[in-house]
């Protein structure tokens, strides 16, 4: 009898196979369940994602006890406050897993659309055509929402998907799993097309990096700095990077006040471990005077702690001294580090030392000056008057997200179904040939 992993009812080697055997042949499973949803007709895939939402929704009492468990681990393993907020479930945040996942079925099919078409002078009739990448593995930590939305993402593009969670919230995946399962099945689609990595053995991720014997076509981690880090240095295929939110807003001397205050709070405040999270304010030092005690007083009263520099602590003495590392920790707590820099070139700089080419954003009336800092700051998602809190796929009207990509290849910014899909050229001839 072989290894027993926590969820499971059954030991993943009981066939005496090894761990990389096991998962050589999930990532053949994932190719024959990719190969399904490529041709599955758009109706098809929606009725799947349907199916998927009303199981979640079927399982819902088995999936929050399975979250229990993982809570109550989590509590006596000391993870930390905004880590455990990241992996509690109850019945309003699952609800909004299932409306999720049907929110992914309401956007349209990318697959078979054209997005370009041209004749050349010999006849030759051209077309780029959206179409699925294959099979693609999530690497991802204490989210089990992830879980569900990586699979709707995948299922809505056509692409088999293998999960790979963090250990902390095994339980809750492996849950939402069995429902992501038993929906496709419902709708005539293979269960193969979302596989999940029941053992928390972290040799899995090393095989996941190795490309399971060439089965696996795009990795994408969604986590730390160090998971992250080791993903795109020991990866073997193309890695789409998902790296922390060293959020900037920069209130620039021509802010609005009022709006100023109402941004920065949200920013940080509403909800302060998603990657979203404003992490550094910068305060231009034209307007400092006027502007930052008004926003500082707002996130004090907030219960916000704030770390300042040398220029901010002389407007606001109550701060605490900001060091350097500092402007580069993703808090993902009610702390925030403060600097008073000068204009949108001392914003752009700041950013460009210590952002994580995430989200930044600007407040100010000056349309110049909006667009000065629109042209500077080269990340992935850059705010003009709104909170960073917006960094998020469903508000971009993706349906969900399967994380903030912030390399700047094939996909940036907010994933969603469409940023999952590769294209292909179809060329129409009537006979011709080359001289």
């Amino acid at each position: 009898m072989g290894r027993a992993y926590p969820g499971s009812d059954e030991s993943m080697d009981d066939a005496g196979m090894s761990l990389q055997a096991t998962m050589t042949a999930m990532g053949q499973a994932a190719r024959q369940g990719a190969a399904a949803l490529r041709v599955a007709t758009p109706d098809q895939r929606t009725a799947a994602l349907h199916a998927m939402a009303a199981a979640i929704r079927g399982d819902a009492a088995a999936i929050l006890e399975a979250n229990a468990k993982d809570l109550a681990k989590a509590g006596a393993g000391g993870l930390t406050a905004p880590m455990v907020e990241r992996l509690m479930l109850n019945p309003e945040r699952l609800e909004g897993v299932a409306a999720g996942v049907e929110a992914v079925a309401a956007i349209p099919d990318p697959l078979g659309v054209e997005t370009a078409r041209w004749t050349r002078p010999n006849g030759l009739d051209i077309a780029r055509i959206r179409t699925p990448i294959g099979v693609i593995a999530m690497i991802f930590e204490s989210r089990p929402n992830v879980t569900a939305d990586a699979a709707a993402l995948c299922v809505r593009s056509g692409n088999a998907v293998i999960l790979r969670g963090g250990s902390e919230c095994i339980h809750s995946n492996l849950a939402i799993h069995a429902a992501i399962a038993k929906g496709l099945k419902a709708a005539g689609i293979s269960a193969d097309a979302v596989q999940i990595v029941r053992t928390p053995d972290r040799d899995a991720v090393g095989a996941i990096l190795s490309g399971l014997d060439r089965t696996i076509d795009l990795i994408i981690p969604r986590g730390g700095k160090s998971l992250v880090a080791r993903v795109q240095a020991e990866a073997r295929v193309a890695v789409l990077g998902h790296l922390e939110g060293l959020n900037h807003v920069f209130v620039h001397a021509a802010a609005d006040p009022k709006k100023a205050v109402e941004i920065v709070l949200n920013a940080k405040m509403r909800r302060v471990s998603v990657c979203g999270s404003a992490e550094t304010l910068l305060v231009d030092r034209a307007g400092a005077k006027a502007l930052l005690p008004p926003i500082a007083d707002a996130l004090i009263k907030a219960g916000c702690e704030l770390r300042g520099d040398s220029l901010a602590l002389q407007i606001e003495p109550d701060m605490k001294a900001a060091v350097e590392a500092d402007w580069t920790t993703e808090y993902l707590a009610p702390i925030l580090s403060v600097a008073v820099v000068d204009g949108v070139e001392g914003a752009a700089a700041h950013i460009a030392a210590y952002g994580s080419g995430h989200t930044d954003a600007i407040v100010t009336e000056d349309e110049a000056a909006a667009e000065r800092f629109i042209a500077l700051v080269d990340s992935a998602i850059v705010l003009v008057n709104a909170s960073t809190q917006f960094a998020d796929g469903g508000e971009f009207g993706f349906g969900a997200e399967i994380g903030i990509a912030t390399d700047k290849l094939h996909a940036r910014g907010p994933v969603g179904a469409e940023q999952l899909t590769t294209f292909k050229y179809v060329v129409r001839g009537t006979g011709q040939t080359r001289p």
